[in-house]
């Protein structure tokens, strides 16, 4: 039960999890947009767990859609079904993503714990884009290169750093949807 062990099994898992992402992006297709007009936007993230969950609460809060940015696949599991009801738009560069964004006329919002705004006093209109980056490396892409967004910061009180990029993004949903009074 050596590294070889491991590397086989982690080679299965990746195999079903993509097994499992394409006959789901075929259910995905079908899928209509929640009754909020927010959107998700995922840049980067890894593929395993992270990406399920935030689709989930996507379901959960009525998300019009979720855009991932630089993701081929990831695991639908942890999703729990609600990969087939969230829309999926997939892009490979921000810059795309962000123009579209920009073109339905969205305010877009990057979350950085350093940010003057914090996510209980930041007001969100209704069409609204919540931009999350990679846990480790941050967003793909310089944020001074786009003037257009509002950088938000979820109060935290503790010595960690940051939160697990699925729990800022339900939390997230949550203040948008308590917002909108729905």
């Amino acid at each position: 039960m050596g590294l070889r062990h491991d590397r086989r099994r982690t080679d299965m898992g990746r195999r079903l999890a993509i097994k499992r992402f394409r006959t789901q992006l075929r259910r995905n297709m079908l899928a209509s947009p929640g009754q909020h007009q927010f959107i998700i936007v995922l840049d980067h993230l890894k593929p395993r767990y992270n990406i399920g969950k935030i689709f989930r609460s996507a379901d959960a809060f009525g998300a019009c859609e979720v855009n991932l940015v630089g993701i081929d696949f990831f695991d639908p599991a942890p999703a729990m079904g609600s990969f087939k009801w969230v829309p999926a738009k997939f892009f490979n560069e921000f810059e795309t993503c962000f123009q579209q964004l920009q073109e339905r006329r969205y305010r877009i919002f990057i979350f950085d714990p350093a940010a003057k705004c914090s996510l209980p006093e930041t007001q969100f209109p209704a069409r609204s884009a919540f931009v999350f980056g990679h846990e480790e490396y941050g967003f793909s892409f310089d944020p001074e290169n786009y003037d257009h967004m509002t950088r938000v910061a979820i109060p935290q009180y503790g010595k960690v750093q940051s939160l697990n990029v699925s729990v800022a993004a339900s939390l997230t949903m949550y203040e948008y949807v308590r917002q909108q009074k729905c």
